[in-house]
């Protein structure tokens, strides 16, 4: 995993990176006092630094005006990693691009934090910052595995809302396949003022099933065993139910101005940091 990230990631780093860098430092602050943009006017209040105040305003008006400025502040990347055990074929490819998104944001120099998602939030990376934190935050996703008994999308992003109040860029990466759904869950980060960006990969057996005849199928979160009789028209309702899943997530992402990205592991995921790019970043 390490080699691969590194070894695609030195191409066209800097597009990626500059492109990134625009996009994550969308959260500065009005502030009183000295800045560097101005941003706008305000009534002067007790406290408030008197180097601020615009005296031409005050030899005209004879009113305290003081001034604005717009100040970046750092921001932090959150990466929402699905690490369900509905996962597991999946796995490689999703941790590549959790790998990749956060070695991006550490090169950009802002603070890169990632939690595990599935029947509850795990910390899996404290907030990092730094170039020089890139090989531990790397390696940290190369021994990560899959755990949990089931997935609670909704109940992972409340706690995640709970332990990080300060909003920021919110990478969700998962199939999104949820038992309990994804629209509270993702409604719920949007309604808290965190910009959302969801990244879905999905394997050829979640979009196309390939059984047939009398089987006996186990749920690989729970371990339920059920015997079923797949015919056609299981297979075409199935194939059906996914398609409409998968647009309804679309239709939800476009509703809140969430940013998506839909692919399956057949696309490599260098081509996906691409995509990205090509699409003008992270919007949606």
């Amino acid at each position: 995993l390490l080699c691969v990230v590194l070894s695609s990631l030195w191409h066209g780093l800097y597009l990626v990176v500059s492109d990134l860098s625009s996009r994550v430092h969308q959260f500065g602050e009005l502030q009183k006092g000295a800045g560097i943009i101005f941003a706008d006017y305000a009534e002067y209040s007790v406290g408030d630094d008197f180097r601020s105040i615009d005296w031409r305003i005050y030899a005209r008006f004879e009113e305290l005006i003081v001034k604005l400025f717009e100040i970046d502040e750092d921001t932090t990347i959150y990466i929402l990693l699905d690490q369900s055990h509905s996962m597991r074929h999946k796995w490689l490819h999703a941790r590549q691009m959790a790998a990749a998104l956060s070695y991006i944001g550490l090169h950009c120099l802002d603070q890169v934090c990632a939690y595990g998602a599935a029947d509850k939030l795990r910390p899996l990376l404290a907030t990092a910052r730094g170039r020089g934190k890139a090989l531990p935050v790397l390696q940290t996703f190369e021994q990560a595995d899959t755990f949990g008994e089931g997935t609670d999308f909704t109940a992972c992003c409340r706690e995640f809302q709970a332990r990080h109040r300060r909003r920021g860029l919110v990478m969700v990466i998962s199939d999104f396949l949820f038992p309990g759904g994804f629209e509270e869950g993702l409604r719920y980060l949007h309604w808290h003022k965190h910009d959302v960006f969801c990244l879905q990969t999905q394997d050829a057996t979640d979009r196309v099933c390939d059984l047939k005849g009398d089987i006996e199928l186990e749920c690989i979160e729970a371990g339920r065993r059920e015997r079923v009789t797949v015919t056609p028209k299981e297979v075409r309702l199935y194939e059906e139910a996914v398609t409409q899943w998968n647009a309804s997530l679309k239709n939800a992402c476009r509703r809140r101005g969430i940013g998506l990205i839909s692919t399956t592991t057949e696309v490599e995921f260098e081509d996906i940091i691409q995509s990205i790019l090509r699409r003008g970043g992270l919007v949606a």
